[in-house]
């Protein structure tokens, strides 16, 4: 036998020290699907639990606004834009549920953990900047699309005409409105520290804009300097478009509807992300 060592194919030397990444870098270079998922779930749940105030309650409330403004006003032998008042006014206030629901529901999530103290739950999981965005948007489109369907049924059985002409306008201004408003409460929740700041935003610029964006007219009536303002205001795309989808006319330009929303939902993406990194309001 030979008194030479025997070579063997382990090494047992020590590897080398692995770099760590920088505070604050996820090591994950991939989406986190699994808690992506968990915090839309969570977010689903939470309005799911109480759904008599989230869900069925708007509906219940916007159907009394239709009652009101064809019955109680004698309106329902009124055309506009050559279909029946009622007609007119149902896709308006559907897609009017849905984006003021949307904003509720985004500008609860951030903001109660504030003055709860649980915003750690929301902080500390494995998941980026991205995709705490992502979830709590998508958690606010649902409820508004759980809303716009309770909405539609209750005007159907209600004996509205709510039929569809172009579902594409319908998916898309619904879309991306309720995207616009769940950025916008994400906003909300970031800046208020407490529930009055939050009913602030919503009783002097959600409402105002949701209500003076033609849901309950047409601007061809208005004053040339008050058709010039609504052209400014994004509800008003939103509302005409996805009324296009039902009745097939509108009093807007189509495209730059797409184009306005668009472009808006890419900058308040990217403000709400630049804020979340920041952490401004958030982190200590």
């Amino acid at each position: 036998m030979s008194d030479q060592p025997q070579s063997h194919d382990t090494d047992f030397r020590m590897p080398e020290a692995r770099t760590l990444p920088e505070p604050g870098v996820p090591s994950i270079a991939f989406v986190n699907w699994v808690g992506l998922r968990t915090l839309y779930i969570k977010e689903v749940r939470r309005f799911f639990k109480v759904q008599l105030q989230t869900v069925w309650a708007p509906a219940v409330t916007t159907l009394l606004f239709l009652v009101i403004f064809t019955v109680a006003l004698g309106r329902g032998d009124r055309e506009v834009l050559g279909v029946p008042f009622n007609t007119f006014l149902a896709p308006g206030l559907i897609v009017m549920g849905m984006i003021q629901n949307a904003f509720a529901n985004s500008s609860f999530s951030l903001l109660v953990g504030k003055i709860q103290g649980t915003i750690v739950d929301y902080l500390m999981p494995p998941l980026s900047t991205l995709e705490l965005l992502i979830a709590l948007v998508a958690g606010a489109v649902t409820r508004a699309f759980c809303v716009g369907i309770a909405v539609w049924v209750a005007m159907w059985l209600w004996g509205i005409d709510v039929s569809t002409e172009h579902v594409w306008a319908i998916v898309y201004f619904g879309l991306m409105g309720s995207i616009m408003l769940a950025f916008l409460g994400v906003l909300t929740s970031i800046w208020a520290e407490k529930f009055d700041h939050a009913a602030a935003v919503t009783n002097f610029l959600v409402a105002p804009l949701a209500l003076l964006s033609g849901t309950f007219y047409t601007i061809e009536r208005l004053d040339p300097i008050f058709q010039a303002v609504s052209a400014l205001n994004p509800f008003f795309y939103v509302i005409s478009g996805f009324r296009y989808g039902f009745i097939g006319a509108t009093d807007s330009n189509l495209a730059m509807g797409v184009v306005v929303l668009l472009a808006l939902n890419i900058g308040l993406c990217a403000l709400c992300y630049g804020l979340l990194v920041r952490g401004w309001k958030i982190k200590s």
